[in-house]
C-alpha cells in the first residue's frame, strides 16, 4: 500500500501537469463552444487527480499527530467539491500542486552552494601498488600512508604530505581564495584542491570523511539543516496555529451557515510562506558563506553573531602576520661580527619565533660549538660559546646575570619597548653587547577592516595579548582599538572574557585556533582564523578557511543580511495571512482561488527573497 502511495507521490509534478492542462481544456471549451459539460466533468477530473496527492500528504501527517497545511487544503477541496464548486476545487488543487513545484525547485537553487562542493569531491585517485606501478583506484580504496600520484588539472583526492614533485594548487574550495598556491616537498595539501599544473606525489594523511574538505561538506550540511530560535518559534506557531484555523472556519461556518466562507477561510490561512520563509533564508546564506570560504555552524551562530557588540582579538596571527623581525638594533662593541655569530649559534638551537627573527637578521655567519646550554623559564638561554659565557634573553635575564645597564643602554631598553618591540638582549662575560628590537608587523588592511566593523555595529574592539604591555598599547594606537592588555594568559583571558559577558556583552572572540581555545570556546562566538586546521574547524562557531582578516566583516555583514532577511520573510508571511483573512470579512471581491494564488504568491515572494543571499558578494572586502 505504501509503496502505491510513495508512487502517485513520486508522480506530482505529471499530475500537476494534466491537472492544469484539464482547466485549460475547461475554460477553452466554455469560451469557445458553450459546452458545459466537457467544462463541468474536466474541472471534476481535475478535481480529483489533484486533490488526491494533497490528501495522501494530509493522512501522513495526521499519522504522526501533525496537522498540516495538506490538511487544511484537503478540507476545503473536498468541501468545495461537495457544494460542486467545481471551478474552485479544480484551481485550488492545480495551484497549491504548482506552488509546491516551484517551491522545491526555487529552493533546490538555494542549495547550489553545498551541491556544488559535493560535486568538487573527487572521486578516484592513482595509488601506487605493490610493484610499484600507480594504477586508477576508487578514492574509497585509498588509506592512510597510501602514496598517490597527481597529475595537471586532477583533484587531490585526500588530505596529506607532498613527497616528491612542485606545482601550484587551486585551494578555493577550502579556502575560497581562487590564487593558486605554491606546493613543494613537505607541503600539505587538501583532498578536493586541484592542482593547477605541475605533478606531485603525497602521501595520504587524511581519508574520506576526515579530510579537511570532507569536514567542511558536513559541517555545512549540518548547519543548513540546523534551526534557529526564529525557526524553533515557527514549528511551535504551526503546530498550534493550523488547527486555529481550522477551529476558526468552523466557527465562521457554525455562525453564518456559510460553507463557502469556511471553506475559503481554511484556503486563506494557509502559513506556507511563514513556514518556508525563515529556512530559505538560512540555507541561501550558510551556502554563500561557505563558498568564500566562511563557514557559519548553523541558524543560531548566525543570530548571535549578527547581535554582537563586542569583539575581542588575539594579537598575534590575527592582528599581526605572525612572523616577527628585527625592527630596530643597538651594538654596545665594535667587535661585532664575532659576537652576532655567537648569538646566531645559540638561536639556531632554538625554535622560538624571535631566535628565527635574529638569525634571518644576522643571515650568514661563522657558527661556533655552543656547551653547557641553560634555558632559563621566561628569560632566555645562557650558554658557554668558545670559552665564553653567553647569555641571550630579557633584561629579566641580564639581571640574573648581573650584567648593568649603563645609561645609554637603559634609554635604548625604554625607547625599543615604547616602539612595540620584544627585546633580545645579549651579554658576553657579563657585558651587555646587542640590544634587538623584535616586533610582530600588523596585517595588512587591517585597520580599515577594523573600522567596518564598527560601521557595523561592533561597538568594543579589545585586544588581548601575551605580548609585553608596551608592544600591545603601540598595535592598539595604530589600529584604534577600544581596548588593549598585555601580558595575558590564556586563562586571564578567559576570566576578562567572563567578566565581559557577565555585564550583558555579546561577545565574539578572535583567534587562531590553536591557542586561546578556551577563549574560543567560552565566547558567545568563536572565530577561528584558521587555515583549515582541525582544531580550527572543530572549536570555533565561524572559520575564516584562508585566515583573511578582511572577510571578517564579511561574515558579520552576511549575518546581518540573513538575520534581516529573515525577518523581512516573517513580515511578508504574517501580512499576506492577515490581509487575506481581512479581505474576506471585509471585501466581497476575495475567492477561493484569488486566494491560493495570492497565497502560494507569497511562498515564491519569500523564497525568492531568500534566495539574494546567494548574490550577497564580498563587497566589504578589501580591493
Amino acid at each position: 500500500m505504501q509503496k502505491h502511495l510513495n508512487h502517485i507521490l513520486g508522480r506530482k509534478n505529471q499530475i500537476t501537469l494534466i491537472s492544469g492542462i484539464l482547466i485549460a481544456v475547461a475554460f477553452i471549451t466554455k469560451w469557445t463552444t458553450g459546452n458545459m459539460n466537457i467544462f463541468t466533468w474536466a474541472l471534476i477530473i481535475a478535481s480529483i487527480l489533484g486533490v488526491i496527492p494533497i490528501a495522501i500528504q494530509a493522512i501522513q501527517a495526521l499519522r504522526v499527530k501533525v496537522v498540516s497545511i495538506d490538511v487544511l487544503v484537503t478540507i476545503a477541496v473536498i468541501g468545495a467539491f461537495i457544494i460542486k464548486n467545481y471551478e474552485e476545487s479544480a484551481i485550488v488543487t492545480f495551484l497549491f500542486l504548482f506552488g509546491a513545484f516551484l517551491e522545491l525547485r526555487t529552493l533546490n537553487k538555494t542549495r547550489s552552494a553545498i551541491k556544488a562542493l559535493t560535486e568538487m569531491a573527487p572521486e578516484s585517485a592513482l595509488k601506487k601498488m605493490e610493484n610499484g606501478e600507480f594504477e586508477e583506484v576508487e578514492v574509497d580504496d585509498v588509506d592512510v600512508g597510501d602514496i598517490l600520484l597527481v597529475k595537471t588539472g586532477a583533484k587531490i583526492p585526500v588530505d596529506g604530505t607532498v613527497l616528491s614533485g612542485e606545482g601550484h594548487i587551486n585551494e578555493a574550495s577550502i579556502t575560497g581564495e581562487s590564487l593558486p598556491v605554491g606546493k613543494e616537498e613537505g607541503s600539505k595539501v587538501f583532498a578536493g584542491t586541484i592542482l593547477e599544473n605541475g605533478t606531485i606525489q603525497i602521501q595520504a594523511d587524511r581519508v574520506g570523511e576526515d579530510t579537511t574538505f570532507g569536514k567542511i561538506i558536513e559541517l555545512v550540511e549540518e548547519a543548513q539543516d540546523s534551526k534557529s530560535a526564529a525557526e524553533r518559534f515557527i514549528d511551535r506557531f504551526s503546530k498550534y496555529y493550523t488547527p486555529a484555523v481550522l477551529v476558526l472556519a468552523f466557527v465562521v461556518w457554525l455562525i453564518s451557515r456559510d460553507i463557502e466562507l469556511a471553506i475559503t477561510i481554511l484556503v486563506l490561512g494557509c502559513p506556507g510562506a511563514l513556514v518556508i520563509g525563515v529556512p530559505v533564508s538560512n540555507v541561501a546564506g550558510i551556502g554563500n558563506g561557505a563558498r568564500h570560504g566562511i563557514l557559519l555552524k548553523g541558524s543560531e551562530v548566525i543570530n548571535d553573531f549578527s547581535r554582537v557588540d563586542t569583539m575581542i582579538f588575539d594579537k598575534t596571527g590575527t592582528l599581526t602576520e605572525g612572523n616577527p623581525a628585527v625592527a630596530e638594533t643597538e651594538y654596545y662593541t665594535e667587535n661585532v661580527d664575532e659576537v652576532l655569530g655567537y648569538l646566531a649559534s645559540i638561536e639556531r638551537e632554538s625554535d622560538h619565533p624571535l631566535a628565527k627573527a635574529v638569525l634571518k637578521k644576522i643571515g650568514d655567519t661563522k657558527f661556533s660549538t655552543v656547551e653547557n646550554t641553560e634555558v632559563v623559564k621566561g628569560g632566555g638561554i645562557v650558554a658557554t660559546v668558545n670559552g665564553h659565557r653567553v647569555a641571550v634573553g630579557n633584561v629579566a635575564l641580564m639581571e640574573r646575570e648581573n650584567v648593568k645597564l649603563d645609561g645609554k643602554a637603559k634609554e635604548d631598553v625604554d625607547s625599543f619597548e615604547k616602539n612595540g618591540n620584544s627585546l633580545v638582549l645579549t651579554s658576553v662575560d657579563g657585558k651587555l653587547i646587542v640590544l634587538m628590537g623584535i616586533r610582530d608587523r600588523i596585517r595588512p588592511g587591517v585597520k580599515e577592516d577594523l573600522q567596518r566593523l564598527k560601521d557595523l555595529g561592533v561597538k568594543n574592539l579589545v585586544m588581548l595579548s601575551g605580548d609585553n604591555q608596551g608592544t600591545v598599547d603601540v598595535v592598539s594606537r595604530e589600529l584604534g582599538l577600544t581596548e588593549a592588555h598585555g601580558n595575558m594568559l590564556p586563562e586571564d583571558k578567559a576570566e576578562y572574557l567572563k567578566k565581559l559577558k557577565e555585564k550583558g556583552q555579546i561577545v565574539a572572540f578572535v583567534g587562531d585556533g590553536v591557542n586561546d581555545s578556551p577563549s574560543l570556546a567560552l565566547a558567545d562566538i568563536g572565530i577561528a582564523m584558521g587555515s583549515g586546521t582541525d582544531v580550527a574547524i572543530e572549536t570555533s562557531d565561524v572559520v575564516l578557511m584562508n585566515s583573511d582578516f578582511g572577510r571578517l566583516p564579511v561574515a558579520l555583514g552576511l549575518t546581518k543580511a540573513i538575520s534581516r532577511n529573515m525577518r523581512q520573510n516573517i513580515f511578508i508571511a504574517i501580512g499576506v495571512v492577515l490581509v487575506l483573512l481581512a479581505s474576506v470579512f471585509f471585501s466581497s471581491w476575495m475567492n477561493m482561488s484569488i486566494g491560493m494564488l495570492v497565497h502560494e504568491g507569497s511562498i515564491l515572494v519569500v523564497i525568492i527573497n531568500g534566495m539574494r543571499l546567494l548574490r550577497y558578494r564580498l563587497r566589504n572586502k578589501r580591493s
